[in-house]
């Protein structure tokens, strides 16, 4: 068994892993999933860097507290665990939530901050996408772990990719009906409700580091608009689209992803 690493962060246990050696990369996930999702990105960023991965509050082996939770808690909980590891800088890379959890922890915490991918995220939510979010929480209440995972395929995943995945997506399903480990319903309305009221448009002028944003023009469930705003607000950003991906584009298409991304981090 690989040892268990934990940090307390404000009285709350983060669980994370390390991948590879080299310089130090941190990998943030969206709502909903812990860090093992990272596998697939984690396997190419290895081979050149050190890899920490967390679980963020609310799921996988963290602590799954009763929210609300923030993404500035989140971003506090990923500096702890930086300095318990002792790392004064990181290359961040975030998707979805997890982007959201690095603007903030650009924000608040810059001196740790080398770099930063946004995959898949915003600036702030308008309206819709809030009214999205408040009945993702209402629906998954009611829900079948199955059904619900199909919800989210739908949202996610653009049309191309059920042309030729239809088995995997059912997979999918399969395994969230069969889950040992859930997430508790307190840690994903705890998420949901830091995603909603993330904010960061009248502060993104303060990041000076190297951002590469990432978005899939088929998103719908964070729209391309979104990362529009992130680029014309972060001096210098580059904006990187994935012409037939949706918001999950980096498993979409996921050789160009891990090219363009690991470049990036190569080259920042």
């Amino acid at each position: 068994m690989p040892e268990m690493k934990y940090v307390n962060s404000n009285g709350t246990k983060i669980y994370y892993q390390e991948r590879g050696q080299g310089e130090p990369l941190v990998l943030l996930m969206g709502f909903g999933a812990d860090g093992n999702v990272w596998e697939l990105h984690a396997a190419a960023y290895e081979k050149h860097f050190r890899c920490i991965i967390l679980d963020n509050r609310g799921v996988g082996l963290s602590d799954q507290p009763p929210g609300p939770y923030s993404t500035a808690m989140m971003a506090d909980d990923t500096a702890a665990v930086m300095d318990h590891l002792n790392i004064p800088q990181a290359r961040i890379a975030g998707i979805s939530m997890g982007g959201a959890i690095a603007q903030e922890l650009a924000l608040r915490h810059p001196e740790k901050v080398r770099a930063l991918a946004l995959i898949s995220t915003w600036p702030r939510f308008n309206n819709y996408a809030k009214t999205v979010y408040q009945n993702l929480i209402k629906l998954r209440r009611t829900s079948k772990p199955g059904d619900f995972m199909e919800l989210l395929q739908l949202w996610i995943f653009a049309p191309p990719h059920y042309e030729d995945n239809l088995a995997d997506l059912e997979q999918g399903q399969q395994d969230a009906a069969a889950a040992e480990n859930p997430q508790s319903q307190e840690g994903f309305e705890g998420q949901l409700h830091a995603c909603m009221n993330h904010d960061t448009v009248d502060r993104l002028h303060r990041i000076k580091v190297p951002t590469l944003i990432t978005i899939g023009s088929m998103d719908i469930f964070t729209p391309p608009p979104f990362s529009d705003l992130l680029h014309q607000h972060i001096e210098g950003s580059e904006l990187i689209t994935f012409p037939t991906g949706g918001h999950v584009h980096h498993w979409e298409d996921l050789e160009r992803f891990n090219r363009v991304t690991t470049e990036f981090f190569l080259n920042n």
